[in-house]
């Protein structure tokens, strides 16, 4: 029996719509747990770098807190619990409807789903991100830095200068797989009733059946996505080594 796939049923009307905005939900809610991600790595590497003994015990326990949760835990603890200790007045101040709130592509970012999934994927990939930035710290070879420090430079011009660019060079392939992984793990805000790409999909399926359309859609966009921030990341490192290369043919 020949398998019989109907593209219309979720590339025309209102299928279409949920699939499109499922993806564009997608993609702002990456976007704005990759910049919370960013600005707790940074913090939380500061401490650790300068926060002495407690600065690094503090982020310890932050890692191992959110790197030995579940992420669903994460987001459905947010979501379900911690939301509800904020104070009433601005829980109702978010549930209201706001101009603001509302992004390019008509994606609502001032409600609770949206605000809970940024948060908890920002948190959960910083306990990433600072791990494999400390990694690539470390892997920056002790010659260089003992020679700054013959030059007279200082901790923090040492650190950025020398440590800071060659670490972040080194730990630039993971830190990009964790912002991919941050987008890939978004597909679990579905739980708390987040209409992303997966939750979009799903509800193809209830309203007319065609679940393997559906889930080909957005497996196909998901994939998309992933390439296009792949691209977009390594792309100063492709320019920079096309650059160097007539500059290195100039050497021989």
């Amino acid at each position: 029996m020949a398998l019989h796939l109907d593209w219309a049923g979720v590339l025309t009307g209102q299928p279409a719509q949920w699939i499109t905005s499922g993806f564009l939900t997608t993609v702002w809610v990456t976007v704005a747990g990759m910049v919370l991600a960013t600005v707790l790595t940074v913090l939380l590497l500061a401490l650790r770098l300068a926060g002495g003994s407690v600065g690094r015990s503090v982020v310890a326990v932050w890692v191992s807190l959110f790197r030995n949760t579940p992420l669903l835990v994460q987001l459905l603890f947010w979501y379900f619990a911690a939301w509800n200790l904020l104070p009433q007045s601005f829980r109702q101040y978010v549930n209201d409807d706001h101009a603001f709130s509302i992004l390019p592509g008509d994606v609502w970012w001032f409600t609770p789903e949206f605000l809970s999934s940024a948060w908890a994927l920002g948190l959960f990939t910083a306990a990433f991100l600072v791990e494999e930035i400390q990694a690539g710290l470390l892997a920056v070879p002790k010659g260089q830095i003992e020679a700054a420090q013959s030059q007279g430079f200082s901790q923090l011009a040492l650190f950025r200068w020398v440590l800071l660019p060659q670490g972040l060079h080194n730990a630039w392939q993971p830190v990009v797989g964790q912002y991919l992984n941050l987008m890939k793990l978004s597909s679990l805000a579905t739980g708390i009733g987040f209409a992303e790409l997966t939750y979009q999909t799903r509800q193809i399926e209830s309203y007319n059946a065609h679940a393997l359309e559906a889930f080909a859609v957005g497996s196909v966009l998901y994939l998309a996505l992933g390439l296009v921030m792949s691209l977009l990341f390594n792309l100063p490192r492709q320019w920079r080594a096309l650059r160097r290369a007539p500059e290195a043919q100039r050497d021989r």
